[in-house]
């Protein structure tokens, strides 16, 4: 259903990208070629840019064998290579996954999460994350990062350029442009974070069958939203949507403010699992 969903919001991203461009002329197209040379750039690099960002260090089988051994049984399982394994010193319990397939693929944990999960728990978080790598998350969330860079970029050409040129013989005209210019960056970053977001969602349900662990990673997550919301992480916000809860603090009003979040509301993540749970 999420895969659905993805498709529908990037198709609506896309149509968004060709309303624009036909708003402010051909011309514009140069901006989709500036986007996608930019987010190409951040697509190979992903993982080592992630990683520096986040400062994790890579660590071997004998200072993290639980790790490895539950990484190691769940690539197998889902016939995937086995990813870099890295640790981050921080006290806030999260983890994340990167790398544009699963070929060149990381997983990232933090020493907190190390800390307060049970080993059932951390594989749980950790078949997660490997659903990311096999779903190729990465190379999604480019796609998306990509087409909504373009709107904007197109959306600044616009106001500063003026946009598409003799409006009489454009007949989206000047409403077009305005739209164009006001809504659609907004459009853009809305449904960049619904891709996000809905990702995630895969992602728990993704993990729970290849873990067999619904409810430990139902529990697993109740434990990172504790923990993240005490001890807030010093993340780049540009990669907070990699971590299987955000590490950054979040408001506690609803309703507008999860349209402009990176994640889920864990409370909807935790009762879904649970409902996987009851039907298995």
């Amino acid at each position: 259903m999420q895969n659905v969903k993805t498709v529908g919001l990037l198709a609506l991203l896309s149509a968004l990208l060709v309303f624009a461009a036909q708003a402010f002329g051909a011309s514009a197209w140069v901006g989709l070629g500036f986007a996608a040379v930019l987010n190409l750039g951040a697509y190979f690099f992903s993982d080592k840019i992630a990683l520096a960002s986040s400062r994790a260090r890579p660590v071997t089988e004998e200072q993290l064998p639980g790790v490895y051994v539950s990484v190691r049984r769940l690539t197998t399982a889902a016939n995937m290579p086995m990813p870099s394994i890295h640790v981050i010193d921080s006290p806030q319990p999260n983890a994340f996954a990167t790398g544009r397939s699963p070929k060149h693929a990381a997983v990232a944990v933090t020493t907190g999460i190390l800390q307060i999960l049970t080993l059932e728990e951390l594989d749980a978080v950790l078949g997660h994350e490997l659903s990311h790598v096999r779903n190729r998350d990465i190379l999604i969330s480019s796609i998306a990062a990509m087409l909504a860079a373009a709107l904007s970029m197109l959306a600044r050409f616009a106001f500063f350029f003026g946009g598409g040129g003799d409006s009489r013989n454009n007949p989206i005209g000047a409403i077009g442009v305005i739209l164009s210019i006001v809504v659609a960056p907004l459009a853009a970053m809305l449904i960049r974070l619904a891709i996000s977001r809905a990702r995630e969602f895969e992602a728990d349900a993704d993990g729970a069958a290849l873990t067999g662990r619904p409810l430990e990673l139902a529990s697993a997550l109740a434990k990172i939203a504790r923990g993240a919301a005490q001890k807030p992480m010093d993340v780049n916000p540009a990669f907070a949507q990699l971590y299987i809860a955000n590490p950054l603090k979040e408001s506690r009003r609803k309703n507008l403010m999860n349209l402009l979040s990176t994640h889920p509301p864990m409370e909807e993540r935790i009762k879904r699992l649970q409902a996987i749970s009851a039907r298995s």
